[in-house]
């Protein structure tokens, strides 16, 4: 699945936006009832003005104006104060909404790059959410309310006098086509907009995160103009879009003003003729002009309206591509065996294979260490054990259960994961232990850092325990980031533990806790994985699995490997083997290739 795959489509509406916008079918039939009262309270200034040149006018009553007047202030309280409540109704809807789909949109973007390609702004469906909520608190729906009114302000001008009624069905027709043409236009600049903010978006987050690389190699400049070309491709397009919708709703705009007026030059010519009165003339006016400015407001707003579709559509497609599983029944700890069968796995949303064919198997109690060149897939492996990227074809088991026979977060529980590039949170450092877990107990925090054999290095920080480590934990040094990482992968005593080069920041006392920790989980009867490129990493290992071009070359007791497979055991680091110099070393019924 790649990015261009959820761009906006006529998917139709994901059922939990349906059953979203269903739960609050009160609200909108308020918001109907509202808009009701609304739309006949408006007619309080065409009621006031005819009252006037047809009765108080002519009468010279003053009693009666003051009557009138009373009146129309009433009227038009009325009026305020339901608009008021009819934008705070719809206000509410919004937010009600966005509390209904939140925590599924948020498991989205959690979700989002380990399924498809990513396209920079991995925050756009909580972007989408925030949209939709934002257009509901808008002009635009209240426009939409206000639209079927239009025949009915149009009947009562009809009901004042047949040509003035279709005068203004005239000019209505004409807004109408202008609306149809703000929507064919500005559809494209405004998709092209969302797509260059999303780009000049990635840009900006990759160089928040890189900004000391890009200060010590002096990239500034380059970055400034790439993010020069980004920013004036975005600003043309957001220009374009603006600019086809301002200039409809200019023109929206004068051509309301101009039929207004020419409903009165039209009152006039019949008040000559003796057809219509003064009153009439001028409550014709109001009438048109009352009827045609939910189309102006529409037009005015039309961005809104496409900008809130496209992100009802791509937020629609998202939740139908992945959806949420439920009801699952909660499985028995794993406590015997790993088993990878026929493992065929891809880069999300890509479908060149990095690995192809792996099988292994492994008992409690197991330690398997993972080596082989660079891009030979050991990443991707790790990957695929721990349920981060789904496989292609092949399965994982964990005590004979696959992976999607387990929800996520009971499998997690399950599994400790210490990657590659390693990512901790803004909080404490027992909340990074506990892997953010607000109920998580003291004794397994601590147990974990023990484990890992930085429980001391810990109680040396300012804080402790609940010292603040900052965002991806600034305050640490990447040794220290690493350990506490590990402290994460084994918190809870999980009975899978797959560390990717758990030993590249370590010095020797890290990479003695390194050895111990790992000495522990197999001693308790877990299993543990451990992606390496130095040989010290493997020192508490027992098996060996060699992986070269995505395949399995060689797999067995860790010592018969290595013999036949590394050509220079005492150098620093396992070298890359032509395929031609690997052997395989293979039990009965596992995976050798």
């Amino acid at each position: 699945m790649t990015p261009s795959q959820l761009t906006p489509s006529r998917h139709g509406i994901a059922a939990e936006i349906k059953e979203a916008i269903f739960r609050c079918r009160g609200a909108f039939l308020g918001v109907g009832l509202f808009s009701g009262v609304i739309n006949v309270l408006a007619l309080t200034g065409s009621f006031y003005m005819l009252q006037l040149y047809d009765r108080v006018i002519p009468s010279h009553s003053v009693p009666t104006l003051v009557g009138l007047t009373i009146l129309m202030l009433l009227l038009y309280a009325g009026f305020g104060l339901f608009d008021l409540l009819r934008a705070r109704v719809l206000s509410r809807i919004g937010v009600r909404i966005d509390r209904a789909l939140r925590d599924r949109v948020f498991a989205i973007v959690l979700l989002l790059p380990l399924r498809i390609r990513p396209d920079g702004d991995g925050l756009r469906p909580v972007r989408d959410l925030d949209q939709i909520r934002g257009f509901l608190a808008g002009y635009g729906p209240i426009a939409l309310f206000d639209l079927p009114w239009m025949p009915f302000y149009l009947g009562l001008v009809f009901l004042l006098h047949p040509w003035l009624g279709l005068l203004g069905a005239a000019g209505a027709i004409v807004l109408l086509g202008l609306t149809v043409l703000t929507e064919v236009r500005s559809s494209t600049p405004t998709r092209s907009s969302s797509a260059s903010a999303a780009a000049r978006q990635a840009l900006g987050d990759t160089s928040r995160r890189n900004a000391e690389v890009i200060h010590a190699l002096g990239m500034a400049s380059h970055l400034q103009a790439l993010w020069h070309r980004l920013n004036e491709t975005h600003l043309s397009h957001q220009v374009g879009a603006g600019d086809v919708v301002a200039s409809y709703g200019a023109l929206s705009k004068v051509l309301r003003t101009v039929l207004q007026s020419a409903v009165l030059g039209l009152g006039a010519f019949l008040v000559i003729r003796g057809e219509a009165t003064a009153g009439v003339m001028i409550a014709a006016s109001i009438l048109v002009s009352r009827a045609l400015a939910p189309i102006e407001i529409a037009i005015a707003n039309w961005r809104s309206f496409i900008v809130a579709r496209q992100s009802l559509s791509r937020l629609s497609k998202l939740l139908i591509l992945l959806p949420v599983r439920k009801g699952m029944m909660e499985l028995p700890g794993p406590a015997a065996s790993l088993d990878v069968e026929a493992l065929s796995v891809a880069a999300p949303g890509q479908q060149r294979l990095i690995l192809q064919g792996i099988s292994f198997s492994l008992k409690a109690g197991a330690g398997l260490g993972v080596i082989g060149p660079s891009a030979s897939g050991k990443s991707t492996l790790a990957r695929a054990i721990v349920g981060a990227w789904l496989p292609l074809r092949g399965v994982v088991r964990l005590d004979t259960a696959a992976f999607d026979q387990w929800s996520v977060d009971a499998l997690g529980r399950h599994i400790g994961y210490l990657p590659q590039d390693i990512e901790l949170f803004d909080g404490t450092v027992a909340q990074n232990i506990a892997r953010l877990d607000p109920n998580a107990a003291s004794h397994a925090v601590i147990s974990a850092a023990r484990a890992a054999g930085v429980h001391d290095m810990i109680l040396r920080l300012p804080e402790g325990y609940e010292t603040k480590i900052g965002e991806g934990g600034d305050i640490l040094s990447a040794g220290q980031r690493q350990r506490l990482a590990l402290a994460r992968a084994l918190y809870g005593d999980p009975f899978l533990v797959v560390l990717d080069e758990p030993n590249s920041n370590l010095d020797a006392d890290g990479e003695a806790a390194l050895t111990q920790a790992i000495k522990s989980v197999r001693e308790r009867g877990g299993i543990c994985i451990v992606i390496a490129h130095r040989p010290s990493a493997l020192g508490a290992l027992d098996q060996l699995l060699v992986l070269f071009a995505g395949q399995v070359q060689a797999f067995g007791p860790k010592d018969e490997v290595l013999n036949k497979v590394v050509q220079h055991p005492t150098a620093g680091a396992i070298p890359s083997l032509p395929s031609s110099r690997l052997k395989v070393v293979s039990e009965p019924g596992q995976g050798g290739s």
